[in-house]
């Protein structure tokens, strides 16, 4: 029986969410499924979750090691992951895939990625900034219309702003 996630625009809930990643056996078999494209044995996945638990390579793994995470994750890890839509876990053939609702979990992990790179903005304003400020140095029109303090305050101006909608951004999430 294969069990797939669930259909639509369902999202994870934040409980459902850290519920999978709060075991650290599961965070390994997602972040290997990451990096292998398409369908996994169980036995691949249950040896490289043991290196890593182990913190040594596939090789040194012992059977008796590789054998109680295949266990751990065939019987509990994965049927919970199934049912939360994150994989889709196909018990009798012993398959395993990411499904695209995995990507939901990354706001969770990574909670900055869903607000965007901010430091692009400021890296912006501050060319910005500094060219009109050469321009204006340079004597060329029409930056020569104000002082130079003006710019300057003008740009202060502008990196407070964005910093206010940067934090009440941050504030909302």
């Amino acid at each position: 029986m294969t069990t797939e996630p669930p259909t639509g625009t369902e999202a994870i809930s934040r409980d459902t969410a850290f519920e999978i990643l709060t075991n650290p056996r599961r965070r390994y078999s997602l972040s290997y499924l990451r990096s292998k494209p398409g369908t996994v044995s169980i036995g691949e996945l249950a040896e490289a979750v043991a290196a890593w638990e182990q913190d040594t390579s596939v090789e040194l793994v012992s059977s008796k090691e590789r054998k109680s995470v295949y266990t751990s994750l065939y019987q509990t890890h994965l049927p919970k992951m199934a049912d939360a839509g994150v994989i889709v876990y196909d018990r009798q053939r012993g398959q395993v895939r990411l499904s695209d609702t995995a990507t939901e979990l990354d706001k969770f992990v990574n909670p900055s990625s869903k607000g965007g790179n901010w430091s692009r903005y400021y890296l912006a304003l501050a060319v910005v900034g500094g060219v009109v400020i050469l321009c204006n140095q340079m004597g060329m029109y029409p930056f020569t219309l104000l002082d130079v303090l003006a710019y300057a305050a003008l740009l202060l101006v502008a990196f407070a702003l964005l910093s206010a909608v940067n934090l009440e951004l941050a504030r909302r999430r």
